[in-house]
């Protein structure tokens, strides 16, 4: 009697869930009609469908719609991006947003993009797909393994699982026992190039998953019933440490009518579009029919006040009046209201905080150790690091207080950006670290984009996101300039900054000193600092600041000036060490010279300087950041430029052209590009 009425509640349901799918289809259809440039990724739209439709309207997550950052429900990661056009539908329906969001999509007026991204309500990160999307999720997963615990879900396909972060993400999410975390794997059978089926075949996928240690249900994507049932196994099953995965294998295009559905991306005809929707439509009516004759065997009281409770959560009105009777959509109001204020700021005793002897060196790592454990008494701190925490000093810091919040992923430094982004999303004042040139651009860049849609959406007079839900991320990047020494040509961090110069929204800081790391770090925890790339010195290094230096973002600071100054130079990280160590050279030969420390750039002092008619050395242990930065300064503000008074020496080559470094000691890195103290009086005595 028991499996009868289990049954029977069961097969309402998936019937329930199948009139929703057309629902979803339908919109998802409109979105193309009305898409600004009529296109979407429809094969991965629709193959995605059934998961989606199951996941959200199965009875599976706990979400609270009026507020989606509040802390402690299940989360969602769309890591297959380009199911975005059904997650929107499915959203639009939920309330997240009005469905005329659903109108005029990847335009530039709209919220809906391409990929989804945090300026869509309910959305809390940008992915691609891009294979990092199971990499954030695992992040979220992480913090969820905490009180209060939720579970985690990710979307992904089987052409994505081709990108190498996924496989991180599987390896690091099976050794943490992240049995919250489930990812669902849309294996339609195809990608961009080849619809039909893979570029090269992803055979044994549910035993190479299994073998990485997690829990694998390969189930028939097609149909409601298999789909629901794993997902409810999942939340209902005891947990036994490993993550679950479950296959939906499917086609590009499942449930649709014409073939022309399974394409990647395609841009439809309305004739097209209008033959699908009737088809959709007579779907939809079929289905409705085959549940109301199916709800008129129900004699069961539960069963009826269940069904139309299940109804009632998928917006669907269930009118039984009348001989007939008919399921109908509700067009859902906007549920998701305006996220409360975060506060970002971290707190901590100020004098616990190390105080440093101006007589001695201490290296980088050491002062991190030293303030991070105190730092981190706010719970709201964490780290990630990859295989290099001896150099950043963040795990022996972190982990001091709080090891669940002081990670080392192993050689896996996508898979680290991803969970340092997924716990910066969760409102974390968060930490990653690796050498300078180990950082991954792409995972970089995807995480700047994401945080441009938090702020843009927090600008937005009606915006779901609010202040001090932006990302609070900081990348410790050790063994900057000449600090990598010995390591060899790949190590070596002569062009990082450069490079991702190019990223939006990033903060890029070279520090000279423990006082000043300690004076940032303290900046940092202030909060709302957003994503913030910190070179840090490896080798101890004398103290040049006071105890009570401040650091603010985007100034220089005189060292040493004199009125009688003939040159100044200007340096940052251990470069102004020997600048300070070349002034006193040039003292001693009676000429003048100042030190400036630009570890941000600072556009307001380097006009001055430049204004003061002396001689500007730009000595810098890299291809030229401050210099390169200071060319597009005075090109903006001067008609003219005295380009006699300016000197570059770095380690551009002859041509002035980008190059790689050889392994050498540090002495000799600054005798091979003229950087040492000697060389530099030399050079500006000359001059």
């Amino acid at each position: 009697m028991i499996a009868t009425h289990e049954n029977l509640l069961r097969k309402g349901l998936i019937q329930l869930l199948e009139i929703k799918d057309s629902s979803i289809r339908l919109m998802t259809l409109e979105q193309c009609r009305e898409a600004v440039d009529k296109g979407i990724h429809i094969g991965g739209a629709f193959s995605a469908t059934i998961p989606l439709v199951s996941l959200f309207y199965g009875g599976v997550m706990r979400l609270d719609f009026e507020q989606p950052t509040k802390y402690g429900q299940d989360m969602f990661v769309l890591s297959k991006g380009h199911a975005v056009a059904a997650m929107a539908s499915i959203y639009a329906d939920l309330g997240y947003f009005d469905r005329s969001v659903l109108k005029n999509s990847r335009s530039q007026e709209s919220l809906l993009n391409g990929h989804p991204g945090p300026i869509l309500p309910g959305v809390h990160i940008s992915t691609g797909p891009l294979g990092q999307g199971l990499g954030i999720a695992q992040g979220f997963a992480l913090a969820g393994k905490q009180s209060p615990h939720f579970n985690v879900f990710c979307l992904t396909g089987d052409g994505e699982l081709q990108e190498g972060p996924i496989w991180e993400a599987a390896m690091f999410s099976s050794y943490k026992k992240l049995d919250n975390l489930c990812a669902i794997i849309d294996k339609n059978q195809g990608q961009l190039d080849v619809t039909k089926h893979l570029v090269f075949p992803l055979t044994d996928l549910e035993e190479k998953l299994t073998a990485f240690g997690w829990r694998v249900f390969t189930v028939d994507g097609t149909q409601y019933g298999p789909v629901l049932d794993a997902l409810h196994r999942f939340i209902n099953d005891p947990r036994d440490g490993r993550p679950t995965a479950i296959i939906c294998e499917a086609q590009k295009g499942e449930g649709g009518f014409s073939e022309f559905m399974m394409k990647h991306k395609a841009n439809l005809p309305d004739e097209l579009i209008d033959q699908e929707a009737a088809l959709h439509q007579q779907r939809l009516a079929d289905r409705i029919t085959e549940f109301l004759d199916f709800h008129r065997t129900i004699e069961d009281l539960d069963i009826d006040l269940a069904l139309r409770d299940f109804a009632r959560r998928m917006n669907l009105d269930l009118d039984l009046s009348g001989k007939k009777g008919n399921v109908t959509p509700v067009i859902t109001p906007v549920r998701t209201k305006r996220a409360p204020v975060r506060q970002k700021a971290i707190t901590y005793s100020a004098e616990r905080l190390p105080r440093l002897d101006p007589s001695k060196e201490y290296s980088a790592g050491d002062i991190i150790t030293q303030a991070m454990k105190v730092f981190a008494q706010d719970r709201r701190v964490a780290s990630i690091d990859a295989d290099l925490s001896s150099t950043s000093g963040l795990q022996a810091g972190v982990g001091f207080v709080d090891m669940s919040r002081a990670l080392n992923v192993g050689v896996a430094e996508a898979n680290m950006m991803c969970i340092g982004e997924a716990f910066a999303a969760l409102g974390y004042n968060a930490w990653v670290s690796t050498f300078c040139p180990f950082f991954d651009w792409k995972v970089l860049r995807r995480i700047a984009v994401g945080y441009q849609e938090r702020l843009e959406a927090i600008a937005m007079p009606d915006g779901w996101l609010n202040e001090g839900h932006g990302l609070d991320l900081t990348f410790v990047a050790t063994a900057p300039n000449f600090e990598t020494t010995t390591n060899g040509a790949t190590h070596m961090g002569n062009d990082d900054i450069q490079v991702f110069d190019g990223i939006a929204h990033l903060k890029i800081i070279d520090i000279s000193c423990p006082n000043q790391l300690l004076a940032a770090m303290k900046w940092v925890m202030e909060g709302n600092k957003g994503l913030v790339y910190l070179r840090i010195m490896r080798a101890p290094s004398g103290v040049i600041y006071d105890q009570d230096v401040t650091f603010d973002f985007g100034k220089g600071y005189i060292l040493k000036e004199h009125s009688d100054d003939k040159a100044v130079m200007i340096s940052s990280g251990r470069g102004v060490h020997e600048a300070l160590n070349a002034a006193k050279l040039l003292e001693q030969a009676g000429i003048m010279a100042g030190v400036v420390d630009m570890p941000s750039i600072d556009e307001k002092l380097l006009r001055s300087l430049y204004d003061s008619g002396k001689l500007l050395v730009f000595a810098e242990q890299n291809n030229g950041y401050i210099w390169s930065e200071c060319r597009k300064i005075l090109f903006k503000h001067y008609a003219t430029i005295d380009a006699a008074r300016l000197l570059p020496i770095n380690t551009l080559n002859t041509e002035g052209k980008p190059q790689f470094i050889h392994s050498a000691t540090y002495k000799q890195l600054l005798q091979q590009f003229g950087l040492a103290p000697q060389q530099l009086a030399e050079r500006i005595q000359s001059l």
